[in-house]
Formats: C-alpha cells, sequence, structure tokens
C-alpha cells in the first residue's frame, strides 16, 4: 500500500503539468487581442523601441539621433532572451536595460553598476523604465507580429497595425 500514494502522486502531477503545459502553448501560441494592442502601444510609447528599431522592428529607426537598433524581425534570440535584452540591456552597446533596478543587485548578468565602469561604452538610460508585465506584453507582442516575421511588406503591415494603414499602403 505505501508504494501506491507516491505513484497516485505522481501520476497526478504529471496530468497537472501536461494540463498547464496545454494552457501555457495554447496562450502562448493565440495572445489576447488586447495584450497585443497593449505591447504594440508599450513598443511605440513608453518604450520607445521604434525610435532605434523602426516601426515595424526591421532596424528602419524613426529618430536619427538614436543609435541604430538590431532587426528584430530577424533575431535569433528566443522568448526569454528577448525578455533579459529589454530588462538588462546589452553591455557593449547601446542597448539601454529597462528595468529600474537591472545594475542594482546582480540581477543582469550577474553584474552591478561598480562593474559597468569595465566596459568600454557607458549603457544608456532609457527613456523610461518598464515594469516586469509590460516587458512581457512587448515580447509577447513581437513575438506575434515581428520576431521570425521576415521583411515587412502589405499583409504583414495590415496585420502588425490591425488594418489598412496609410503607412501599409505604401507598401503595395
Amino acid at each position: 500500500m505505501r508504494g501506491w500514494m507516491p505513484a497516485a502522486a505522481l501520476v497526478f502531477v504529471a496530468l497537472a503539468a501536461a494540463s498547464n503545459a496545454r494552457v501555457t502553448a495554447q496562450s502562448a501560441a493565440t495572445p489576447d487581442p488586447s495584450d497585443l494592442a497593449e505591447g504594440r502601444r508599450l513598443f511605440e510609447q513608453k518604450g520607445n523601441c521604434q525610435a532605434c528599431h523602426g516601426w515595424g522592428g526591421d532596424g528602419h529607426k524613426t529618430d536619427n539621433q538614436m543609435p541604430d537598433g538590431a532587426n528584430l524581425r530577424e533575431t535569433k534570440l528566443p522568448r526569454a532572451g528577448l525578455v533579459t535584452t529589454i530588462k538588462c540591456g546589452r553591455l557593449n552597446s547601446q542597448m539601454p536595460a529597462f528595468d529600474k533596478f537591472a545594475y542594482s543587485d546582480g540581477r543582469c548578468y550577474g553584474k552591478t553598476q561598480a562593474d559597468l565602469k569595465n566596459y568600454p561604452t557607458r549603457m544608456p538610460d532609457p527613456p523610461s523604465t518598464l515594469q516586469a508585465r509590460e516587458i512581457d506584453l512587448i515580447v509577447d507582442f513581437m513575438m506575434a507580429r515581428i520576431v521570425n516575421q521576415g521583411p515587412m511588406d502589405h499583409a504583414k503591415c495590415v496585420q502588425f497595425w490591425d488594418g489598412d494603414t496609410d503607412v501599409c499602403r505604401d507598401l503595395r
């Protein structure tokens, strides 16, 4: 009888894990439209990602005073890598950390503010800081509309903006 309880518990845990994995996979595959809209708004406004990465994430920046950003449509970073990059920035680059406490306690790359003096380029200050939920929304939007989507064309533009805008008409 002793062996039965752990086996039953293991089956229950395995079924619960499988169920959670299905729910997670479903929610990752079909983000809520309002979350995508909020992620796009954060990408455009609060994070101002378009200033360096372009409105479509293709590296065609919208502000000539800003550094050249990577083409996010071709990035090989997985979701977790994108979250880390937004939170922590990229050392030796112009990508800022958007986590207010990124280098206060070693949470980013195991480094503190004192460690950053060893890098030839100082990390720029972001225009604003983002909360963890906001970073998740931006990354969800990027995964759905930018990452691995290939070059921007009219159909992708319409999907990106949720409608046929003036900028999309220019791509015909």
